[in-house]
């Protein structure tokens, strides 16, 4: 099976350092009624911005566990609680939510604690660009001009 590519020639039509405002030009142009299918946003310049959002110790890498765990025993409880009825259902739930935490304190605990401090924050990574491209097919090109005049 053979996939086919659409590959087209495009005209710069604008260019922003928010992508924000290259996301309006592209909403003001659906919103009036141009063919957005040929209007392409493209980031130039891409890198990673890891924002560190605190230290990680040993309780909040615990207390991470539990959350994510007990999470995941809710999941199980409402699997098992298909088979149940009555007041079951809800005891079948609760004690699935703490085996859940504990256990994912328990891994949250011994996970952090097993790095010996090689890595004691935690963070969010993010993709940003320098310069966002606001770009068209050619045919297209001198219609969408009138947008950004």
């Amino acid at each position: 099976m053979e996939i086919e590519q659409r590959v087209t020639e495009s005209s710069l039509l604008a260019s922003f350092s928010d992508y924000l405002e290259a996301q309006r030009l592209v909403d003001r142009m659906s919103d009036e009624g141009f063919p957005v299918e040929s209007v392409r946003i493209v980031g130039e310049g891409v890198r990673t911005v890891e924002q560190v959002t605190g230290r990680m110790t040993r309780g909040r890498a615990a207390a991470a566990g539990a959350g994510g765990g007990a999470w995941f025993g809710v999941l199980v409880g409402l699997l098992f609680g298909l088979f149940t009825a009555g007041a079951v259902w809800v005891w079948l739930l609760l004690v699935s939510l703490v085996i859940g935490a504990f256990w994912g304190a328990v891994f949250g605990f011994v996970a952090h604690w097993s790095t010996r401090g090689k890595r004691d924050f935690s963070s969010v990574m993010t993709l940003q660009a320098q310069r966002y491209e606001v770009h068209v097919d050619k045919e297209r090109a001198a219609e969408a001009a009138r947008f950004v005049l």
